[in-house]
């Protein structure tokens, strides 16, 4: 039998390979996407995985087992360190000062969508939170795994590359597939099909995140 997350990342097949065939990431695979480009994502990632840690602590702390509760923490953890670290290098690489980080505001699509887990996180259940939380580790890994097959090793973009095509990212993500799997099994028909709905608006908003670091979206007023 189909566990919750294989029906809903079946459901959610079209809009993965959109977000693959996106300009953005197409480019990137191919090595020629233009580093203003890649920059603006990566300054707007900064801002999001700030809220995604955020979102990540609520879902520790609404946890219903230790268990639980440590692999949240720990994958919030990891948003702020080990990430910023990967943003940091490309920041260095790119010799982008520290004046213009700090100074860098969200963009209308990271802000829905960091808005969006936020809400999540404090007014809907603990599964539903978790839900909106999978996207980001899974289509990261499904991204990252299908660039790294087939880049070429002198990409540029290659440190970003192979954190998210990784087996440490891999092993992070099954467990919070695993995680979903669980929660959903013990859920009512009704919350269930809250989480699909969650998992599938976050999928949306991936979709949407790459596509505006493309057109380096800025707000229209």
């Amino acid at each position: 039998m189909a566990t919750f997350t294989d029906q809903v990342w079946e459901q959610a097949a079209a809009l993965r390979q959109a977000i693959i065939d996106l300009p953005f990431n197409q480019e990137l695979l191919a090595g020629t996407l233009p580093q203003e480009k890649f920059q603006f994502y990566m300054l707007q990632d900064s801002l999001y995985l700030e809220g995604y840690s955020r979102v990540l602590s609520l879902a520790s702390a609404k946890a219903p087992d230790t268990d639980m509760m440590l692999e949240f923490s720990q994958a919030a953890q990891i948003a702020l360190v080990v990430e910023r670290s990967l943003h940091e290098g490309f920041f260095d690489q790119f010799g982008v000062e520290q004046s213009v980080i700090h100074a860098v505001e969200p963009s209308p699509t990271c802000l829905n969508y960091v808005n969006f887990l936020m809400t999540t996180g404090h007014n809907a259940s603990h599964e539903e939170t978790v839900a909106a939380i999978l996207p980001c580790f899974w289509v990261y890994w499904e991204v990252g795994q299908y660039i790294h097959e087939r880049a070429a090793a002198d990409n540029p973009y290659r440190a970003w590359i192979d954190t998210y095509a990784g087996d440490e990212f891999a092993d992070s993500v099954k467990r919070q597939i695993s995680i979903t799997d669980r929660l959903a099994a013990d859920a009512s028909p009704s919350r269930r099909e809250a989480m699909a709905n969650a998992f599938m608006q976050c999928t949306r908003f991936e979709w949407m995140f790459w596509d505006s670091a493309y057109a380096q979206e800025s707000w229209p007023v």
